[in-house]
């Protein structure tokens, strides 16, 4: 499983392992039922603590990203369409958000947001 940890990044560790595999599995690169390394393996290849993996591997169970069976491991749950469309709606918020800052520090206007936006899906 490849995860970049980035010490610069202002996120902590355990949400950037919680975002790549969430996007993993968004993605469909990680697909139901396929099992995760454990957090011990995971803290091992990532050169991290083992509390940061169990945390980053309890907010993806929290979430209904994997599912822990005691004794067996970790697994990806079975795809639920409607968890996915939320993780993906916030997502995009976020990076409407920084878009939004970004267009207010330059004086850019909504309407020109729009029409940056219709380019884009015109693209598609």
């Amino acid at each position: 499983m490849d995860i970049i940890i980035s010490n610069s990044s202002g996120k902590p560790i355990y949400e950037q392992i919680t975002m790549q595999i969430k996007n993993m599995i968004m993605s469909g690169e990680l697909r139901p039922g396929d099992s995760l390394p454990s957090m011990r393996l995971l803290a091992k290849e990532l050169r991290i603590s083992v509390i940061t993996t169990k945390r980053a591997y309890e907010d993806l169970e929290r979430d209904g990203f994997i599912t822990t069976l005691v004794g067996k491991g970790s697994f990806v749950s079975e795809t639920n369409t409607e968890i996915m469309k939320e993780e993906q709606y916030r997502t995009i918020e976020e990076f409407l958000q920084k878009a939004a800052e970004i267009a207010k520090k330059s004086g850019i206007k909504l309407e020109e947001l729009h029409q940056i936006l219709d380019m884009i899906f015109k693209e598609d």
